[in-house]
This record gives structure tokens, sequence and C-alpha cells, in this order.
């Protein structure tokens, strides 16, 4: 996750709209993309972004095994979802691939703990309570570190960022839905990026 301050939350409505986006994403300096399970394109765009070089390309809203190993099929290299069960969570675990459940409260991120995990997704990060209600989740897990999704903006990204257990934040605003405008995406990556340095 510290490959990049901003992982892109992408949804893909049309498999055509995917290898320009990962390539505008890459070119602006992102290159962890979380393409969300939210429609029928998602695995397809997984597979064909896959291909584009230098992308690392995984699969979010990922909320059971099948979908998970749907994902794995695809092509994906990391799974996120908006929650954490056990069962989702140990088929990560079996199948071996990095995985990035959500949680909103302390019950379950020591749920995540007595599964050996450590690296959890704030979510929804802003009706949650924001960063105020993460700093308060964070305090007695120091071993924990977080990517807080969900209602985050550039413009408020980097105070996320500036709380140390945080490693990156997932974010819509980098990947709008639709065909794609590749100089737009790029600029709008590479000030997500930039937040990183």
């Amino acid at each position: 996750m510290r490959t990049a301050p901003v992982i892109p939350v992408i949804v893909v409505d049309e498999v055509e709209h995917a290898v320009p986006l990962a390539e505008a994403l890459v070119a602006g300096g992102l290159s962890v993309l979380e393409v969300t399970l939210r429609t029928p394109a998602a695995l397809d765009a997984i597979a064909a972004m896959k291909h584009v070089p230098g992308a690392i390309v995984g699969a979010g809203t990922v909320t059971n095994a099948e979908e998970l190993d749907a994902a794995i099929g695809a092509g994906a290299e990391f799974i996120v979802s908006p929650g954490l069960t056990e069962p989702l969570a140990k088929a990560a675990i079996e199948r071996d691939v990095p995985f990035l459940p959500g949680i909103a409260n302390a019950g379950d991120i020591m749920r995540g703990l007595d599964l050996g995990i450590t690296h959890f997704k704030f979510f929804p990060a802003m009706a949650a309570g924001g960063l105020p209600a993460l700093k308060a989740l964070a305090a007695p897990f120091g071993q924990c570190q977080f990517c807080p999704t969900g209602g985050i903006g550039l413009n408020y990204a980097s105070e996320w960022l500036a709380f140390d257990p945080v490693l990156c934040v997932g974010g819509s605003w980098v990947a709008p839905r639709g065909p794609v405008d590749s100089a737009s995406v790029i600029e709008a990556a590479r000030e997500a990026a930039a937040l990183g340095s």
C-alpha cells in the first residue's frame, strides 16, 4: 500500500474504458488500481488492465469467497472488501493473496488481528466519523495500518496521509466513470501522486 499515496477506486461500466483509464492513471503516477466488482464489466476490466505496463490491479467490493476466486481468476493481484468476515478472510489467507478488509470499529479490528491481519480499509471513512474517528480507533492498535476510503477527496487526502497509521487513501475522484478523458485523468493522478512527496 505504500506504493502510492492514493489508490484509485474504479468503477468500469464498459470494458473498452478499462485500458485507457489504467494507462492514464499509471502515466500520472498511480500504479495501484482497485477495480470494484460493482458492474458486470468489472472482471473483464481487471483482466484487461493487468496487461498495462506498471499497473498493479486488484479487485474491490469483494464480499465472499466466490467473488474472491472470480477476481483472482481474472488476474487480481490484491483483494479489497467493504467489510471483514471470517470466511472471506480465511479464503484470502488460504489463497495467499494480499487482502485489505474494511473495518469501522474496534471489534472489526480485533477480529482481523485474530486472523493475523494488520492492514485494514477504514470504510466508509467520512460517514464513519472521519479522521477523528480513525485516530480514536487506531490508538489502541499500534500494530495496525489503514487505507481510509469513502468520501475522501483531493482537498482532505493530505490530512489523512499526515496521520502516521495511514499508508494511503482510496479515492474515486481520480477515476471518473464513463469515457476516459486521458489528459484530465493524468492530471488528477499527478495531483494525487504528489500527495506522497
